[in-house]
């Protein structure tokens, strides 16, 4: 069941969403080689703390045991922080989730590593594009399946892998609301976008194989071919008239020393 926001919700959500894009650029200040992942964690942790709100994912479903999602290279998502020190040439997905006000926001952002690959990079740019492509679908009108299809052949046309066992989700109360959105579909396929609604587009992005495996910890999903994977999120509000990205990758690209973007060409 779909739980329609109100203005005043939205708003709420939006000061969530400040809180978490600020802890995703203390973080970025840190990333870079020598740094152990589970340091990043601590950061992000004090950070939300210390502005009023409590970490999304920490003891999600009684068993994630951090406050990020750090998942390096070939992990797609969920990867647990810990003992790992970032190298060079590594690219770094880091999601995280804020319940401020009652109310979650929710966001992940790729980082490259300097000395990354061409391709690598290639990779992190046509995610990223992506995002954008499916925000462009998001409006009354549409349906979920519109979304998808945007993501989807845009990077499959690069021989990328689209992971289908996981999607975008409803963000409010709840951290996974109603509706599912599939980073794949088919255009005018799908429940219809309504006003009210407030949902994560989360393209999740091989460089080769769709196929993915899951760890014996019950959360780390890795690319079946170990190749790498990005992950680029923004949640949206969806209104009559307009869609609005609630969300903000504006503070994290003030703070990364490494102004990667456009740089794959």
């Amino acid at each position: 069941m779909v739980h329609y926001k109100t203005e005043s919700d939205i708003q709420i959500i939006k000061e969530s969403a400040q809180v978490l894009g600020k802890a995703h650029a203390e973080v970025a200040k840190a990333i870079k080689p020598g740094v152990k992942t589970k340091k990043l964690d601590s950061i992000a942790e004090e950070f939300i703390r210390d502005n009023n709100g409590v970490p999304s994912f920490l003891n999600y479903n009684g068993s994630f045991p951090a406050s990020l999602c750090i998942s390096v290279n070939d992990t797609v998502v969920h990867g647990f922080p810990g003992e790992y020190e970032l190298k060079e040439k590594d690219i770094v997905s880091i999601d995280c989730g804020v319940l401020y006000k009652g109310f979650h926001s929710d966001s992940a952002y790729t980082y490259p590593l300097e000395g990354v690959s061409q391709d690598a990079l290639r990779l992190l740019e046509r995610t990223y594009e992506s995002l954008y492509l499916g925000i462009a679908q998001a409006k009354v009108g549409n349906r979920i399946g519109d979304i998808g299809h945007a993501v989807q052949t845009y990077v499959e046309q690069f021989g990328y892998g689209v992971v289908r066992e996981l999607v975008g989700h409803g963000v409010g109360r709840s951290l996974h609301e109603d509706p599912e959105v599939p980073n794949y579909g088919k255009r005018g396929k799908g429940p219809k976008i309504m006003a009210g609604m407030v949902f994560a587009i989360e393209p999740m992005i091989n460089m080769g194989t769709k196929k993915v495996v899951q760890e014996k910890d019950g959360w780390t999903i890795r690319t079946q071919d170990r190749k790498p994977s990005a992950h680029f999120e923004h949640m949206v509000a969806i209104f009559p008239d307009r869609t609005e990205i609630l969300t903000t990758h504006e503070y994290i690209e003030e703070s990364y020393s490494f102004k990667w973007r456009n740089k794959s060409r």
